[in-house]
Parts: C-alpha cells; structure tokens; sequence
C-alpha cells in the first residue's frame, strides 16, 4: 500500500478532479449486533448512492464491490461502474436488508480474509479486462471493513491473515468499528488511526482504524467522504503572499512567500443533481457551479492554481451580496512529494496566518493567476477571490464580483423609529418562533434523497439480465481461477 501514488504520465483533467480510487466494501455480520446496524447502515448506503450515482460532471467513484462476511463470506456486488448503476446497487442493498437478524452461527476466522483475498482477486481480473487506457485509473483499490466487532481485534485478525498475501494493489485497507453507544463502547468511542508497531510490521503497513457511531447522520458522513477529491499526488493551490505594498493590483513584487495547499468542497452544488433547483438554474449544463476554483485547480499536473494576494480587508467591510458560487476550504497540503520538513514548515506558515487573520479580524483579497500565458495574444478575464480565516487549521475562499459584474442597486437607510402597531405585530410574530444559537445542516431535510432514488424508480427495462439472474457466489474457494463474467461487464472508456 503507498500513499496515493499513481502510475502513467499526467491524466487528463477529468481523472484529476476523480482522484478516488476502486473501492470494496466488506460488511462483516456478527449477531445479534447486526439487527441493531442493519436498518441503519442499508439507508445510509441508499441514500449516498442516490447521490453518487446521480452526479452529473466528471464521476467521483469508478468502482465499487461490495462483500458480505458471516459463517463464510459472498459476493453480493462484483465491482461495477457507480454512475449512473443505481437500480443494481439498490438490489444490492436490499439483499443485504434480508440477511438474518436473529439466532447465531459459527464465526470461521478465515472468512475475513478470504473476502479481503477474494475481492482483491477480482480486482485484480477486472483491470485486466478493460482497455489500457482506463486500467490506468484502476491502479490500486481501496478496502473498508464495516464490522460491529472490537475494532482493534479485527486488526489483530487481519495482520495476521494476510501476513503472507500480497498487498501491492491495495492503496489503503481500513477497518471501521461501529459502535454501539458510549456506555456499551467506551474504549472504541475515539478513532484509533494508527496500531502499534508491532501491528504494522507484519504487513509492512498500516492498517486504519476508525470507530462510527451507529445511526443514519454518521454512517451517510463516512461513506460522503469516498466523494472528496483525495489525490496526494501534488498541492492543488499556491497562495502567495507578498511582504510588501503592492503598487499595482497587476504587477505585486517579487519573492512572494508560497503556502501550498489542498483544496476541499463543502457542500456539492445543487446544479450537478437532476430536479434539485426550482427552474431558475440550467438543468442542461452538466458543468454546474463545478467550473470555478475547483476544476481549474485540477486541470493540470504539471502546474498549479495560484491565488496571489492583493490586499487585505476589513472583517467587517464585506458585503455578503457580493460573493457568488460555492465556498471551497483551503488546507495545508499534504503532498507526499514533498520533504517532510517542507510539509512541517508549510503548515506551521499556514498556522500562523490563520492566527494573525483572526487577531487582527481580516480578510484576504487575491487574485487567480491563469495556468498558462497559452498560445492566445488575449489577456484572460480574472477572478477575483476573499480569502476567510476561522478557529479551525482552514480557510475558506468565495469567489467576490467585481465591477463588471456589478447591477445597480439602491439600499435606502432603515428608518429608525417603525410604527407601533406594525412593530408590536411583528414582534409577536418573531417571539413565537424557535430560536436555535446556530444553524445545523445536519437537521434540515429537503427529500433530496427520496427524490433522486424516485427518479431511478421509473421503469426503464431489464438492467443487466445476465448479472441478475446468477445466484450469490458463496466462498471460500481454494484458488481463484478467472472469472468469465469481467467480459460482459459495461464499461465506458473515458474521454
């Protein structure tokens, strides 16, 4: 396992904005914990691929396998495209809902790695049966073992396991404890991400352990992650700053300090989903919001977004009316092509911005520097960008208009003074309503995930007949021999 590295020359820039690698999903069962996850965990899985399956614009997730692990271990879900292949994927969910809640049986050791060795196998199988073009992008896949087991024996169980089976495909294996309330899990309630060295010098690697707490919210968090943009392989954006006035917005001086950096969405944008706005936004451009800072911070892999500072500003001297678009948080990167010293000087540099941001409650304006001079003799239109401290080791960055851009506006001053009636009327309205300290996402339904799994409901035929009609491949198998159903399976080559 390595650190995200990739193998062939630069990619092209939508295998840079989909960084994430193949993916197999093994749910270890164990009764009679398993009734209390099973309702949980099968709608948090519905519900992220609603959304994953749906996304419009370059796919964020190329691959996906899912395992089952009771007295022996199954195949539920060979790996499959995830755009666009919700119906299978809610079949396969559905099988999962259906598996024994009660009674017991005999746990076989073995099981869990076989699934770990079976899954990589048919990983393995897959990438040789698809052109070469995109068996570039299914160089390494990524395991996660979702168990109700204590997580740090199944740790235990798996160095032991695959001690002599070998691990170079696998970018990263991870084992996610969930919970099953703090009285209950006292020990596994912090996330435990790095075993002891005795643990991890048996495979040469870490294996990753994590603890969820048992309910939708935090299981649908996890699996939303797999959507990040999680490629190592360069920082993705150069702030640069200067030590000095600028005399000219255009030219600043020379020797700007670099902080180089990570960027992260915050939200996805309602434009990349079908029937999610209310008419006023175009359904038909599959770009969306997505063509801003993001995309062209991925668009080369040879160079990087800079966003050169200007000036700084007021905390309190911007209007919010005049920032448009997504937010995007900057990080300190965590390039593994870079010396660890660099690293731990470039978040000590970024730490102390955040810092002196906050004290001296400013903001920072910046410019976005094109990539290239290119070929044009066109100056390219520029995007101006306010740079937002906060209490967290981030920042975030929202693009802020600029002349061009501006309608007129009149904003007559508030009168001091309303009229009784009309002011004691609306008091009385505002008392009566709920006041909460801050505003949670986290608690604010909008049926987006009902919509999106109602639109795959309409018929559309018979998906994939000869998939559907084999029965679950119980395991464990003495070797694994070829397996001739990669050759029928639907691939799209990408652009």
């Amino acid at each position: 396992m390595h650190p995200g590295r990739t193998t062939g020359k630069g990619p092209s820039t939508h295998t840079q904005i989909d960084q994430q690698p193949p993916r197999l999903l093994i749910v270890h069962i164990a009764l009679p914990s398993w009734g209390d996850i099973c309702a949980n965990l099968c709608e948090a899985l519905q519900n992220f691929f609603s959304l994953a399956c749906s996304l419009m614009g370059p796919s964020r997730m190329s691959l996906f396998s899912l395992y089952m692990v009771q007295d022996q271990h199954e195949c539920i879900l060979p790996f499959v495209q995830v755009k666009g292949n919700f119906p299978r994927l809610q079949t396969c969910i559905s099988e999962l809902r259906m598996l024994q809640r009660e009674g017991c049986f005999r746990s076989q050791g073995a099981s869990l790695r076989l699934a770990v060795e079976d899954g990589l196998q048919q990983f393995k199988q897959y990438s040789t049966h698809v052109t070469t073009r995109a068996a570039l992008t299914y160089t390494s896949l990524e395991i996660t073992i979702l168990t109700s087991q204590p997580g740090k024996e199944v740790v235990k169980q798996l160095e032991e396991g695959l001690k002599d089976t070998d691990l170079a495909r696998v970018r990263r294996l991870q084992v996610v404890e969930v919970t099953k309330g703090i009285l209950e899990h006292v020990d596994s309630v912090s996330p435990v991400e790095d075993p002891s060295n005795d643990e991890s010098s048996i495979l040469g690697t870490d294996i990753d352990l994590q603890t969820i707490d048992n309910d939708i919210v935090s299981m649908e968090i996890f699996f939303k992650a797999w959507l990040h943009n999680s490629g190592t392989d360069q920082e993705q954006i150069h702030l640069l700053l200067s030590s000095q006035c600028f005399s000219n917005i255009s030219r600043p001086r020379d020797n700007p300090m670099c902080l180089k950096c990570d960027l992260q969405e915050r939200l996805l944008s309602p434009s990349l989903l079908p029937g999610t706005a209310d008419g006023s936004l175009r359904m038909d451009d599959p770009k969306g919001d997505f063509i801003t800072l993001y995309q062209m911070a991925s668009q080369s892999s040879t160079s990087h977004y800079e966003l050169q500072v200007i000036k700084a500003l007021k905390s309190s001297g911007l209007c919010e009316s005049l920032t448009y678009g997504l937010p995007f948080i900057l990080r300190p990167t965590s390039c593994w092509q870079l010396d660890w010293d660099e690293l731990e000087t470039n978040q000590q540099h970024f730490h102390a911005l955040c810092h002196s941001l906050l004290k001296r409650e400013w903001l920072l304006l910046a410019k976005g520097e094109p990539l290239g001079p290119g070929h044009s003799q066109r100056i390219p239109a520029s995007t101006f960008y306010v740079i937002m401290p906060s209490r967290s080791l981030t920042l975030l960055v929202k693009a802020v208009a600029t002349r061009e851009l501006m309608l007129p506006s009149t904003f007559p001053l508030l009168p001091e003074d309303p009229r009784d009636d009309s002011l004691k009327n609306m008091e009385r309205m505002l008392d009566s309503l709920e006041l909460e300290p801050t505003y949670n996402p986290l608690q604010v339904q909008s049926h987006l995930y009902s919509h999106l799994s109602n639109i795959y409901a309409k018929p559309q035929g018979r998906l994939h007949p000869h998939w559907e009609s084999r029965a679950p491949r119980k395991v464990p198998l003495p070797s694994f021999p070829p397996l001739p159903y990669f050759h029928s399976l639907p691939f799209t080559p990408r652009v």
